[in-house]
C-alpha cells in the first residue's frame, strides 16, 4: 500500500515540486501514512524534512480555526450566518457590502477582491516592519478594507478572497470581545481538544507553545523583508497583521492538522463531536448562491476547474468531500463516505514562491493516495 505513495512524494522531490513535505493519511480512523520526505531547508544547506516538522500552514488557517470558530459560535448562539455585515462593521463604505452577511464572507460571494498588496500600501520596506506600531497597522489595514470597492455584486459568484476573511476575523474579535490568538487557543482549539497549532506572532510562539526553531520548515527568500523567512508568517499582509490573522498565519505539524480536522469529519458524519453534526454539515455543503461556485461555508468541494482541469483532490473523491489548499503548499482533504483524510504538508515557495508545479502534482498525489488506500 505504501510503496506507491512513497514512490510519488520522493518524485515531487525530484522533480522540483517542492523541496519536502510530510504525508498523512488517516482512514476509518487508523492512521496509515505518515512519512517525511525531502528537505525542511535548503539554504544555507539542506537540512531533512522530519514528520514533526512545523510548516506555515497559510490559507488553511481559514478551515482550521477561523471557519471552525464560527461554526462553534453559531452553535452557541453568538452570531447569524444571516447577520449584515454593517451590524458589527459601520465602518464600511460600500453600501452593498454593508448588507452582505456572514454567510457571504464564509461563501466568498461578498464580492471583496480576492488579494491587494495591503502591506506595501502601510509599510512599504518590510525591513523596517516593527518600526511602526502594530496597533497603528491594523488599524490601517482594516480601515483600506473598509473602503475597498467590490469587484463583483454581492452574491454573483464565488471570488476566493482573503480580503473577505480578513474582515471576517474583524468581526470575530468585535463579537468576542478577544485578541484573536487568544480566543483561537482557549475557545476553540481547547475545545476541539487540539494541540500543536499556533501563531508565530511578533513576541513569539502564541498559546504559551514552547517550539525548537530548528523544526521549521523554510519558506521564501523574500524581497520584500529582505531575508530567508523561517519560523515567521510567509504571507506579507498577515506579517503586517503582526504575524496573527483569520485568513493565514497558522503554524503546525501533519499530526496536529490531522487532530483539528477529525472532529469535522466525525461531526459531518453523525459521530461525538465538539462541532454540532447540523452546523458541520450546513458548512460542507455547496451554498448555491453561486450556482457554478464550488465553495461551501470556509471548506471548499471538489470541483473541475478552467479547461476540465482535475479538482486538486483528485477524481475519486466523492462529491461529499470538503477540502482546502493553503498558498505556501498546504493542503487537506476529507471524504466522509471513505472516512478518508489527506494532509499534505509542504514548503513549494521554498525558495521561492515561483514554483507552480504542485497544482499538476496534487490531484496526481490523491489519486494515488486513494486508490492505494481506499481501492479501485
Amino acid at each position: 500500500m505504501a510503496e506507491p505513495i512513497a514512490e510519488k512524494m520522493r518524485e515531487g522531490v525530484e522533480q522540483g515540486v517542492f523541496p519536502g513535505g510530510v504525508l498523512l493519511v488517516s482512514y476509518r480512523g487508523q492512521t496509515v501514512h505518515h512519512a517525511a520526505y525531502g528537505a525542511a531547508c535548503l539554504v544555507p544547506e539542506p537540512e531533512p524534512a522530519t514528520i514533526d516538522t512545523i510548516y506555515d500552514l497559510a490559507s488553511l488557517t481559514k478551515p482550521l480555526v477561523t471557519t471552525t470558530a464560527v461554526a462553534l459560535l453559531l452553535a452557541d448562539g453568538r452570531l447569524s450566518l444571516e447577520d449584515p455585515l454593517e451590524r458589527f462593521v459601520p465602518e464600511l463604505t460600500q453600501v452593498d457590502l454593508r448588507q452582505a452577511t456572514i454567510r457571504h464572507l464564509l461563501n466568498h460571494t461578498s464580492g471583496l477582491p480576492a488579494w491587494r498588496p495591503l502591506y506595501e500600501r502601510n509599510v512599504p520596506d518590510g525591513r523596517r516592519l516593527r518600526a511602526q506600531p502594530l496597533a497603528a497597522r491594523r488599524a490601517a489595514v482594516f480601515e483600506a478594507i473598509h473602503r475597498e470597492p467590490l469587484v463583483e455584486p454581492v452574491g454573483r459568484r464565488c471570488l476566493y478572497s482573503d480580503l473577505g476573511f480578513m474582515l471576517l476575523g474583524e468581526i470575530l474579535e468585535r463579537v468576542v470581545k478577544q485578541e484573536w490568538a487568544a480566543f483561537c487557543h482557549a475557545d476553540v482549539l481547547a475545545r476541539l481538544g487540539v494541540s500543536g497549532l499556533f501563531y508565530m506572532s511578533e513576541s513569539g510562539p502564541t498559546g504559551g507553545v514552547s517550539v525548537d526553531a530548528r523544526r521549521f520548515a523554510a519558506a521564501e527568500q523574500d524581497e520584500w523583508r529582505g531575508r530567508l523567512i523561517r519560523g515567521e508568517v510567509h504571507d506579507e499582509n498577515a506579517a503586517v497583521l503582526g504575524g496573527v490573522s483569520t485568513h493565514a498565519g497558522l503554524f503546525g505539524a501533519a499530526a496536529a492538522v490531522l487532530r483539528s480536522v477529525t472532529p469535522w469529519l466525525a461531526a459531518v458524519r453523525g459521530e461525538s463531536s465538539p462541532i454540532p453534526s447540523w452546523w458541520a454539515r450546513e458548512f460542507v455543503r455547496r451554498q448555491g448562491i453561486d450556482p457554478h461556485g464550488s465553495w461551501a461555508l470556509g471548506w471548499d468541494t471538489p470541483s473541475t476547474g478552467p479547461g476540465n482541469t482535475p479538482s486538486s483532490a483528485g477524481q475519486y473523491f466523492s462529491p461529499a468531500s470538503f477540502g482546502h489548499l493553503g498558498y505556501a503548499g498546504t493542503s487537506v482533504w476529507v471524504d466522509p463516505e471513505r472516512e478518508l483524510i489527506v494532509v499534505l504538508l509542504t514548503n513549494r515557495v521554498h525558495p521561492t514562491r515561483k514554483n507552480d508545479k504542485i497544482r499538476a502534482f496534487r490531484p496526481v498525489l490523491h489519486d494515488v493516495v486513494f486508490t492505494n488506500v481506499v481501492g479501485g
